[in-house]
């Protein structure tokens, strides 16, 4: 049985709303310390009468719908389970509930980049997820891991990929093929530029949270992060100056359109085709579907370039997972449901299988559980809006590839308030690629980090 409360929001706005949560740093400040403050959770016992109620939070909009498909198939499976399924604004509420030990969830959706600053809040998976470690990606396994405990169940997978305009590459004599490291990159917007005097073909991300966001992906690519395994901070680093470097390239020689992710500039210059080339995360691929019209149907999809001839040609940018409150009345039984929802067969291709938002199936990630990741079965259908391309094998072969040991310090948030505004001033042509990484290092270590 399931009990379902919705509302209707739109993906940009939970895009900014993530972004603003993470800006206010969630927990990090209320946190006694780093670790989870409950015991594990132990093993569960295979049952087939499991029974019982539970409340499961998830964020408003298109994936509550998928995520109320999905836990009907829990339930139907389990029918003495009530499941009382509510969407609210989990970026904005869960922190305040964990503080307050009041009205918690017994599980939530949760953005990855926040799960450092509620760990204490949380329970320890890390004897759940055992068996299960072997088969998950080996950069999300390390995201939900938090002084080596599990504290999450890990989701999806947001590899980064290439998106262009094929009509206006084709136009410009570009061969897509090439596009295998980010120097033929620079050379195909040249090229294009040529043949249209007014294009600027690369995107420049220009609101502060995304951008982070998405230098993080270009670091990652490169085995980068804002800490190293040691938890020293590591931004004044050769994946940042490079991937900083390529993107002041881009500005000083006009080949960027600065514009905020799906704002009206965004839009109006990826339909005139004067914007062509997108490095990005799968889920860019909501805008061709949803909110494209002129050039529906003319992107398409292809890996990242690499940073150097036969380097990774992938990176992660965002992703989120299933966290068990410590303080939840029912966690037993959350953790059934989620291990259904992301382990078994049934439970990710009912996540990720046609409904009614996604027809073709939810085509904006890739499950980061390995066995659901065959080129060969792929769980959504080509997509109409990329002129049919089959963007599962491109997602999953990118997502193979995303390098492991990343990790995300609790102040990840509060860093965009320098970081993230640092980059927007080199982007605006007021600071180099090293006065960005040696201010914003300085900013951190005082402000966030304290004394080295």
């Amino acid at each position: 049985m399931i009990n379902s409360v919705s509302s209707p929001v739109s993906r940009r706005a939970v895009l900014r709303g993530a972004g603003a949560a993470l800006v206010a740093g969630g927990l990090g400040a209320c946190a006694p310390g780093n670790t989870t403050g409950s015991d594990p959770l132990p093993t569960s016992k295979s049952s087939t009468a499991l029974s019982g109620e539970l409340t499961i939070w998830d964020r408003t909009g298109d994936l509550y719908k998928v995520f109320d498909k999905a836990i009907a198939s829990f339930t139907a499976k389990y029918p003495q389970v009530k499941v009382n399924h509510l969407a609210v604004d989990i970026n904005a509420k869960l922190p305040a509930t964990l503080i307050s030990g009041a009205g918690v969830p017994d599980g939530a959706f949760y953005d990855d980049s926040l799960l450092t600053g509620v760990a204490p809040h949380l329970h320890d998976l890390s004897q759940l997820i055992e068996q299960y470690k072997a088969d998950i990606a080996p950069y999300k396994l390390g995201v939900v891991t938090v002084d080596g405990k599990v504290v999450a169940v890990p989701w999806d997978l947001d590899p980064g990929l290439l998106f262009y305009r094929e009509d206006i590459v084709t136009q410009a004599g570009v061969d897509p093929a090439g596009l295998t490291t980010y120097d033929a990159l620079l050379g195909a917007a040249r090229t294009v530029r040529d043949k249209f005097p007014q294009a600027r073909p690369i995107h420049l991300e220009n609101d502060q949270f995304l951008a982070q966001l998405w230098i993080d992906m270009f670091a990652n690519q490169q085995g980068g992060a804002m800490i190293d395994a040691q938890g020293k901070l590591s931004i004044d680093s050769d994946p940042y100056r490079k991937a900083l470097t390529w993107l002041d390239t881009v500005r000083s020689e006009g080949l960027g359109t600065l514009a905020k992710y799906t704002q009206p500039t965004d839009l109006q210059t990826q339909d005139k085709g004067t914007q062509v080339f997108v490095p990005w995360a799968q889920w860019f691929v909501f805008a061709p579907q949803q909110l494209l019209k002129a050039s529906k149907g003319k992107w398409r999809a292809a890996a990242l370039p690499a940073w150097q001839a036969g380097g990774p040609r992938a990176g992660v940018m965002g992703g989120s997972s299933f966290v068990i409150p410590a303080k939840a009345k029912n966690p037993e039984l959350a953790w059934r449901l989620y291990e259904h929802l992301v382990f078994s067969k049934e439970g990710y291709t009912t996540v990720y299988g046609p409904n009614t938002v996604y027809p073709g199936g939810l085509n904006t990630s890739i499950p980061s559980y390995l066995p659901a990741l065959d080129p060969n079965t792929p769980l959504f259908k080509p997509i109409e809006a990329l002129g049919g391309q089959d963007l599962w094998k491109v997602a999953v072969e990118a997502g193979k590839q995303v390098p492991g040991g990343y990790a995300i310090p609790t102040w990840w948030g509060k860093a965009v308030d320098y970081f993230g505004v640092n980059v927007q001033k080199m982007l605006a042509g007021q600071l180099s690629p090293d006065e960005v990484l040696k201010t914003s290092a300085t900013q951190i270590q005082k402000n966030l980090m304290g004394p080295s």
